[in-house]
This record gives structure tokens, C-alpha cells and sequence, in this order.
């Protein structure tokens, strides 16, 4: 039943379809792919972010591309004009995140395991809102996506802190789908004070230095209190089973730690 042969163009899947026990039917995931480490190991590497080894895809003649983001889209294109079929989400909030994994499940013939799953984090985020009512005061956050321009976190980053037990300092840019339209200043951050930094640099690592160096920055509550924290982008910047299972909690480690 499904698709028998599915690639997958980004994490996310991967995780997912490993999670219900179905990944026998992945032929291809992305070189990003960190989660879970099996895939790493198992699978054919085919792809990028945004672009992807054509020739190779259709060698491994797939029945199914996954794919996410309008980033993606001309890969997409691509692979359907030469006859593939491709579906792409493009997750933003918390809510999408899990429809969009129950439809990886109901695809693979998993409808009732995928529930259980989207109900087990659906359970976790309301046992944490319910703890966070216990909070006195709640930190500030900046949430740093990429350095140069300065672009702060997308709206499931913003759901996650708020989850996490943190009041995200930008949480009005949350709802602009495109990085370009969430890029702030220095200053902004600086007028902003917030009480703790969480760096995770989309595909590479965190400049600490650039950081703690910056002139803007050096009267701020993070950079005054030490407050300085990165996060594997693979648990965060991941739009699917990682953010639950290891993103939120690292978060409210951070946050809830004096």
C-alpha cells in the first residue's frame, strides 16, 4: 500500500518514516540528513537543499519525492517535467508540522502510528503550556537564524520558545514566510535587551566571538549574563519530529536554567 519507492529531499521525512517503521520504502534523503544516524548510513545521498543529482533521482526510479519549502520549488519543477512525482510541503507553524507528518503516515499506509505519534507531541505541548502557567517571569529571547544579514527566528522557532517557557523578542516578524522579510539590525536587538541569545546558523556553526564581539550588543542581558546559547540547527531549524523530540526540551533547558 503507498508509494514503494519514496526519496526524501530533506530531513524531516526521513525522520518521520523511520519513526513508523517504514523505511524500506526510502530509496534517497538529502546529504544533510543527520537523523536518524541510520539514514546516513543505509541511504543513497541525492540531493542538497536546493538542488538535487537529477540523473541519480531517476536511476533510482521513485514512485514518490518529497520535498519542503518553496526554496525547493524549481528542484520540483524539474523532477516533475520529467515525469515524477513530487510532493512538497511547506510547514510554517507547530499545527502544520503535525498535519503535515499525520500525511507522511497516512502515505506509508501508517495512519493509526502517526496519530499516535502527533498525539503523543500534541500531549507534550500541553503538559508544556501547563507547567509554563508556573513561571514568575518568563526570559526574552533572540533567536538568530543567520548572521549576516541578521535574520531572526521563523514561526515555529517563535512557537518553540514560547513553548519552551520564553517570550520571543521578535515574535511579530513570526508570520512572514520568507527569511528576507524577518532580516533586523543590530540595533534592533540591542533596543530589544533580551535576557537570553540562542544562535543555530542554518548549515554552519555558530561564531561565538562575532557574537560576544559585537559592539551593538556589549550593554545587552545575554552578553551581561552570560546568556549565550547555540543549538544544533538539526533539532531546531527541522520542521518535524526533532523539533518535539530533542529541540523544545534543549530550549527549556536553557531557559529554565538560572
Amino acid at each position: 500500500m503507498g508509494p514503494k519507492r519514496i526519496i526524501c529531499l530533506t530531513e524531516e521525512p526521513t525522520e518521520m518514516i523511520y519513526l513508523l517503521g517504514e523505511e524500506k520504502r526510502i530509496v534517497g534523503i538529502s546529504v544533510y540528513t543527520e537523523r536518524p544516524v541510520r539514514a546516513k548510513e543505509e541511504k543513497t545521498k541525492v540531493s542538497a537543499f536546493i538542488s538535487g543529482n537529477l540523473k541519480k533521482i531517476l536511476s533510482l526510479e521513485p514512485d514518490l519525492v518529497i520535498g519542503f519549502s518553496d526554496i525547493q520549488g524549481q528542484l520540483a519543477k524539474d523532477l516533475i517535467e520529467r515525469g515524477l512525482n513530487v510532493l512538497i510541503f511547506n510547514q510554517r507553524s507547530i499545527a502544520e508540522i503535525i498535519t503535515n507528518m499525520q500525511i507522511i503516515g497516512n502515505i506509508v499506509g501508517q495512519s493509526e502510528k502517526a496519530k499516535n505519534i502527533t498525539d503523543g507531541w500534541k500531549h507534550q505541548i500541553q503538559t508544556w503550556q501547563k507547567q509554563n502557567e508556573s513561571i514568575s517571569k518568563r526570559p526574552t529571547v533572540f533567536f538568530q537564524e543567520w548572521d549576516e544579514p541578521i535574520i531572526t527566528g521563523i514561526q515555529w522557532v517563535s512557537e518553540a520558545v514560547a513553548l519552551a517557557g520564553g517570550i520571543d523578542c521578535f515574535s511579530h516578524l513570526k508570520d512572514r514566510k520568507l527569511a528576507k522579510d524577518r532580516i533586523i539590525q543590530a540595533e534592533d536587538v540591542r533596543e530589544a535587551n533580551p535576557d537570553i541569545y540562542v544562535g543555530s546558523w542554518c548549515g554552519k556553526a555558530m561564531d561565538w566571538d562575532w557574537v560576544r564581539n559585537k559592539p551593538e550588543w556589549q550593554s545587552t542581558g545575554f552578553l551581561q549574563n552570560n546568556r549565550i546559547y547555540e543549538m544544533d540547527p538539526s533539532i531546531i531549524l527541522q520542521p518535524g519530529p526533532a523539533l518535539f523530540l530533542e529541540g523544545i526540551p534543549k530550549l527549556r533547558e536553557f531557559f529554565l536554567t538560572a
